[in-house]
């Protein structure tokens, strides 16, 4: 049997390393742009990234000088009205049931006590904005389960009553860690887990502004949230990556459970 010549041999190899290199390409993921709403000078941005036809991570673009140039002061509003809003890619609603992203500045925090500092929280919704906006906290209903180490607090606010669940507006209630809600200092960064009619409708990066005036990448921890809608897929991991290049942090969801989990 004869050999091939150097010539074939050369072919044969090219070939090959063309489908190896064919093959990392199509693996490499891709990523699915979304709207961009400016904020405070500088535009924040949704995006969803796919490997193949699979959704591997989703997620929001923040400027560093979205966060510099947050006014110092605002008069309080009730409800509290969003930063910006901004619908998820259709390959992000479709994959993972989440909606939308709403932002929102809060100068001078709210109850309870350990969030009284300089915020910002970042709501990502499976509910849409139509719901959003239908959302008066009429229902009172509390999910039968809720996420390991977390609580939702029933809390009194002066001149406003008490809201049951920590429920806003136009938001939903506030299931929060049971450590964050005792500390005495004030909170840096958490994952908050919101809900109506029973219902998981939102994760929530809630973080000090303070906290990413420092420029650092950070993770947070992501809870099941029991009680979900059926065919919304949920992350298990976040992560905050600051470019110092382009002075912007990535948030990014990933990991998510399986449909109807």
């Amino acid at each position: 049997m004869s050999r091939p010549s150097p010539f074939r041999r050369t072919l044969i190899l090219c070939s090959f390393m063309s489908g190896v290199l064919g093959l990392f390409a199509c693996n490499k993921p891709q990523v699915v742009q979304g709207e961009c709403r400016p904020v405070n000078g500088a535009d924040v941005c949704v995006w969803g990234e796919q490997s193949g036809r699979t959704l591997v991570a989703f997620g929001a673009t923040i400027p560093l000088m979205s966060i510099e140039n947050a006014p110092e002061d605002a008069p309080m509003v009730w409800p509290p009205v969003a930063t910006a809003t901004l619908p998820l890619p259709d390959a992000v609603r479709s994959a993972t049931g989440f909606d939308n992203l709403t932002m929102f500045w809060e100068p001078h925090g709210h109850p309870p006590q350990a969030f009284l500092t300089p915020h910002f929280d970042f709501h990502f919704n499976t509910a849409s904005i139509a719901d959003l906006q239908a959302m008066d906290c009429a229902d009172s209903t509390k999910p039968g389960t809720m996420p390991a180490g977390y609580d939702l607090p029933d809390v009194t606010i002066p001149q406003m009553g008490t809201l049951i669940g920590l429920c806003v507006p136009g938001m939903g209630m506030h299931a929060m860690a049971s450590s964050e809600l005792n500390r005495p200092d004030p909170i840096q960064k958490t994952m908050v887990v919101g809900y109506y009619h029973g219902q998981s409708i939102f994760v929530e990066p809630m973080i000090a502004r303070t906290s990413l005036m420092e420029r650092r990448s950070f993770d947070l921890q992501v809870p099941d949230a029991p009680g979900r809608p059926a065919g919304v897929r949920h992350p298990t991991r976040f992560r905050a990556d600051y470019d110092s290049t382009a002075q912007a942090y990535r948030f990014v969801f990933s990991g998510f459970t399986k449909a109807g989990r």
